[in-house]
């Protein structure tokens, strides 16, 4: 499988991310406790985090458009 191939696993993984509301506060207030916990969680401990950006192309805990 090309290492650009996002999987049906990717999709489910970074759907949880997106649904999380840690994740989701992170992105819309881009300060606080829950941004800082998720720019520092999202590269070492959580793979919905990982998938996230996989998927979408920006972290996390980045705003979206």
């Amino acid at each position: 499988m090309p290492p650009n191939t996002i999987s049906k696993l990717d999709r489910a993984l970074a759907n949880v991310c997106r649904n999380c509301p840690v994740c989701r506060h992170a992105r819309q207030q881009q300060s606080g406790v829950a941004f800082r916990l998720v720019n520092q969680v999202e590269h070492h401990l959580c793979p919905f985090c990982r998938a996230y950006e996989r998927v979408y192309g920006r972290k996390a805990h980045e705003k979206t458009a």
